[in-house]
């Protein structure tokens, strides 16, 4: 006759504990998951942003010569004519813009792109600094509002069709944090000032990169993310090989003067940080200490790394050190109880 022992309440508490721990990821630990990501997303991007600031427009020559061991602290930031209009740990236009969006969502409980245009012409209104001169042209048509991409359009045909500023990229983050319909909508956001393909494909390749680590937990494979480029421009493949193959950042030639800005550049930075850096401090430091567009460059690939690692892997001395963080907090917020609440 088998003989079975029962188990004391202790040991079934226990058991069923480390059941639901280990076996069985719960919704609480998955919803946890998802909010902190959501607010590493916009917190990752206007960190990227107020550090980078530090080394916009520099070569990596004069990089090493301002920072000779290096950027790491918003303290450092030198105070020439450029970078004394911000404050140490302050954000600049890219992380303006990206908010524009994010009210918008807010605001419709959608996304409307009316609403966004909007947001965008309200902003400029109020002269920002540091502001893109393509983006500048754009919104300062008269009849933006009422034919926002008819305006981008006029601008890029001026460009020779040529113009693939990285612009709408560096707003687009927030569209990743959708529930739905991530490509239409980045698409459509990024034409509402920038309609060259190459734009229009880094955008969507960044916010569906979001989207996976938020709301999939998992990554999009890279033969994912050069088939997105393929939809959309022939040039943007090189661009991804080179960030994927090479292990130093610095052949991908951030500083590089007539490219700095190319919205490609920016999207390799990015996209280097997801498969060479195993931290969110990590991926900071060498695209800021690269030089270049660095605070652009920055916001895109730190919003990617946010996504990635969350907001409990971004070390408290830059979430503390940012100005206006408070409405990064009220943002974050709103924004998780909408999506969640879409869910």
């Amino acid at each position: 006759m088998k003989i079975i022992r029962k188990k004391s309440f202790l040991e079934r508490f226990v058991d069923k504990w480390i059941g639901e721990l280990f076996e069985d990821p719960s919704d609480e630990l998955e919803d946890y998951t998802m909010k902190k990501r959501i607010q590493g997303v916009i917190f990752g991007q206007a960190i990227g942003d107020a550090l980078g600031l530090g080394t916009e427009f520099m070569s990596r020559k004069e990089v090493m010569s301002n920072y000779p061991k290096g950027i790491d602290a918003y303290s450092q930031i030198v105070q020439d004519w450029h970078r004394k209009r911000w404050r140490p740990g302050e954000w600049t236009d890219d992380t303006d813009m990206m908010l524009c969006i994010a009210n918008a969502m807010l605001e419709d409980q959608e996304i409307k792109l009316d609403t966004v245009a909007r947001n965008f012409k309200n902003w400029f209104k109020q002269e920002p600094m540091g502001i893109g001169r393509y983006t500048y042209n754009v919104l300062s048509i008269a009849d933006y509002e009422k034919e926002p991409m008819e305006s981008a359009k006029v601008m890029w045909e001026l460009s020779n069709r040529n113009s693939a500023a990285n612009g709408a990229l560096m707003r687009t983050s927030v569209v990743g944090l959708w529930r739905e319909n991530i490509s239409f909508y980045a698409e459509q956001i990024c034409r509402l000032t920038h309609t060259d393909p190459r734009c229009v494909g880094a955008c969507v390749i960044l916010s569906e990169l979001i989207h996976h680590w938020v709301w999939r937990n998992r990554e999009l494979p890279f033969e994912d993310i050069v088939a997105i480029g393929r939809l959309y421009d022939t040039r943007i493949e090189p661009y991804l090989m080179a960030a994927k193959e090479n292990d130093d950042i610095r052949n991908l030639a951030l500083d590089e003067e007539t490219s700095m800005g190319y919205t490609l550049k920016t999207l390799s930075a990015a996209i280097w940080c997801l498969y060479h850096v195993g931290s969110f401090k990590e991926g900071l430091l060498y695209v800021v200490n690269a030089g270049g567009d660095a605070d652009t460059n920055a916001a895109v690939s730190c919003s990617l790394l946010g996504a990635k690692y969350g907001f409990d892997a971004i070390p408290n001395d830059y979430i503390e050190g940012l100005c206006n963080k408070n409405v990064l907090y009220r943002i974050s917020k709103s924004l998780i109880k909408l999506l969640s609440s879409n869910q």
